[in-house]
């Protein structure tokens, strides 16, 4: 049995050691951090009960990552530790007991930091000069990469004020998700290597041989923690310290808090879990510190960690799992989407067995094949997605996928126009997946907003053969859906209510709702205001589409080619016949609405896009500006929005949601409380 359990533990050794090099020094990780964690778990356990096996050279010894033969060694001057994780409040909680057991009085307080997903830095100041910075590497030796860091404009090269003969700091650089978009987009354009996470990108960038790659990377860097000082102050208290290297110029992280107790840090890690898509930056994490430093001292070290300090990790959003298949989707303008269908696997909190592809070009691009094993992303409410293979664990049994020739619902060709990235589906709405989507489309809060008319309805009706267009939406009478099980008189009278109250939208709602190609909110707004009604419109020459101030040859083309169709001239009809309000009571001109507003917007907005949404404030008078200050008006607060949100509330500056800011556009200042 012993025999079975030391095998155990060499051959979790080896796994961790082949993993921490992949991932520490390739910047090429093969598994999940969460993964990995369970392997240094297991293999922690086993030690812990046979203290006999533990060796000299086992991972759970040392300290991060081996130092990499691409730069200098440097020795730290005080060794830096990485942390325990803790997975749960019940872990926090015992952590907390083990300490209490071993000081003699309460350490009063404790100061909560988000746990950044970055690269560990330590930083020296001579005088205030920068004069080196070095990676953790193992915890005694790192690398250096003192240019590199000198590059990064976050990173002060002299210290405001007063500074110590020395002072170390540590810190942890990252790359904010913005500029990690960009530099991919960068990458595939170039043909280059594309990298999985913000994490990877920032320590490939920080460990260049050229300090002017690192400078093009747009990396930032916080930092959480005084090192050695000489000749400086002492201070009683670790958020003292902190407050002393914000006073300096360090970037030291505003969303850090000193809480009285252990009650109040269970509340900030809650808040930090539901919120931690806020930020331009990937937080996986809290940690969680003492606050005392004579406590810290007392408590001191273990063999890799502080006593005084954990992690408190948040659960992963990035797992392996395997590529069963690749199938597409069919939308309303019949494009072909790509899906995976995975080996269920459990991340970002939920079980996960399809993710987006985007696109085609996007799988070559990433390379990724049937039977691959994938690694796969979930964060928060965002649609899970496939950020590429692990090459490594290839079989050769893999198969490269290609998209198929004729659509799976209806059997007319696929086909990809040029200088498009999107295949198409040409059966129009005899595509039973192109109606359903257009259906669905018609009747979501971006377009006629009818309540209750979501994929279950109309599954229901198209199956039933209650709809077969839009317009047929406006015909429904009571009996025809009462007769199903599950509809009683009063559901039935909210969903006929609710279509009553869509025959009153405004034009531009409608004109959103028929999904014309390239017409979004901005440009329905323009359109409604220039015709007025839709028989105007429809009879608009080409010409004079484009004439139109923001509206263009693209979109006047493709608003005529609609107007066009024979088909669609009927359905108009048919629409005028359900009672559909088609005309504006008043038409054209701009509007002075929003004259003198200025207006942030932060995250995503699910109706419309964000140069849709800034058009829309500007045709009404209005401006959008890129940074939150004392002269921002509101801010406008869509889904997973980032650190401006943070700053409009620290600053009073009112704040609403994507429901509010349609009203704004309508109804204006008044309506939201802004006049």
């Amino acid at each position: 049995m012993v025999e079975t359990i030391a095998a155990r533990a060499e051959d979790l050794r080896a796994q961790i050691r082949y993993h921490s090099h992949r991932y520490h020094v390739l910047d090429a990780p093969e598994i999940s951090d969460a993964d990995y964690d369970r392997l240094v778990r297991e293999l922690q356990g086993i030690e812990r009960d046979h203290p006999d096996l533990i060796t000299a050279d086992s991972p759970t010894q040392r300290v991060g990552a081996p130092v990499s033969e691409l730069f200098a060694p440097v020795r730290h001057r005080q060794r830096m530790f990485s942390l325990d994780n803790v997975e749960s409040i019940a872990e926090l909680e015992a952590w907390e007991k083990r300490m209490a057991r071993q000081l003699e009085e309460d350490g009063s307080g404790y100061v909560c930091e988000l746990k950044i997903d970055g690269l560990a830095v330590s930083l020296t100041y001579e005088s205030g000069v920068l004069t080196r910075g070095a990676t953790r590497g193992d915890g005694v030796t790192g690398e250096d990469i003192t240019a590199n860091l000198r590059a990064i404009d976050a990173v002060p090269l002299r210290l405001l004020g007063d500074s110590p003969a020395l002072m170390e700091v540590r810190g942890e650089v990252y790359m904010p998700i913005p500029a990690f978009e960009k530099l991919n987009e960068r990458q595939a354009v170039d043909g280059g290597r594309l990298f999985t996470n913000p994490r990877n990108a920032a320590a490939g960038s920080v460990r260049q041989k050229d300090p002017a790659i690192t400078a093009s990377r747009s990396l930032s860097i916080w930092v959480y923690q005084l090192g050695l000082v000489e000749d400086g102050p002492s201070f009683g208290r670790h958020w003292e310290t902190l407050e002393y290297l914000r006073d300096r110029g360090l970037r030291v992280n505003p969303a850090s808090r000193a809480v009285a107790d252990l009650e109040s840090v269970e509340r900030y890690v809650r808040g930090a879990q539901e919120g931690r898509h806020r930020h331009d930056y990937q937080t996986d994490g809290v940690v969680v510190k003492l606050d005392d430093l004579s406590s810290q001292r007392t408590l001191g070290f273990t063999a890799k960690a502080p006593r005084w300090a954990v992690a408190y990790k948040f659960p992963p959003e990035e797992q392996t799992t395997t590529l069963r298949g690749i199938e597409i989707n069919i939308g309303r303008t019949g494009a072909a989407t790509p899906f995976a269908v995975l080996e269920p696997v459990f991340v970002g909190g939920a079980n996960v067995g399809m993710a987006t592809l985007h696109n085609e070009d996007e799988i070559h691009r990433k390379d990724v094949r049937i039977g691959d094993t994938v690694i796969v992303r979930r964060a928060g409410d965002v649609i899970p997605e496939v950020v590429g293979p692990v090459p490594s664990l290839r079989t050769g049994d893999e198969q490269v996928w290609h998209m198929p020739s004729v659509c799976p619902f209806c059997g007319r060709p696929i086909v990809r126009p040029e200088d498009e990235k999107v295949a198409r589906c040409t059966g129009g709405l005899e595509c039973p997946s192109r109606l359903r989507e257009w259906l669905a489309h018609f009747a979501s809060r971006g377009g006629m907003d009818i309540e209750g008319l979501g994929y279950k309805t109309i599954d229901l009706l198209l199956g039933e053969k209650l709809i077969s267009d839009p317009a047929d939406i406006f015909f429904l009478e009571s009996g025809d859906v009462l007769q199903f099980e599950g509809w009683g008189e009063v559901s039935v009278g909210n969903l006929l209510a609710a279509i009553d109250d869509a025959r009153h939208r405004p034009l531009h709602r409608f004109l959103v709702a028929l999904g014309i190609r390239h017409v979004g909110g901005t440009v329905a707004r323009l359109l409604s205001r220039e015709f007025g009604d839709i028989d105007r419109l429809l009879d608009a020459g080409e010409e004079e589409l484009a004439a139109i101030d923001g509206i263009g040859p693209t979109i006047a083309a493709s608003v005529r080619d609609w107007a066009s169709n024979s088909e669609n001239r009927r359905l108009i009809g048919r629409f005028r016949e359900g009672g559909v309000q088609l005309a504006d009571e008043q038409a054209g001109g701009g509007s002075a609405a929003l004259e003198g507003l200025a207006v942030v917007i932060t995250g995503t907005l699910s109706s419309l896009g964000r140069d849709e949404a800034k058009a829309a404030v500007e045709v009404r008078g209005g401006r959008v500006t890129s940074s939150v200050s004392r002269k921002t008006t509101v801010v406008v607060a869509g889904e997973s929005p980032g650190s401006k949100l943070t700053k409009a509330e620290e600053m009073g500056v009112p704040v609403i949601d994507e429901t509010k800011f349609i009203q704004l556009l309508e109804e204006g200042p008044a309506a939201v409380g802004l006049g």
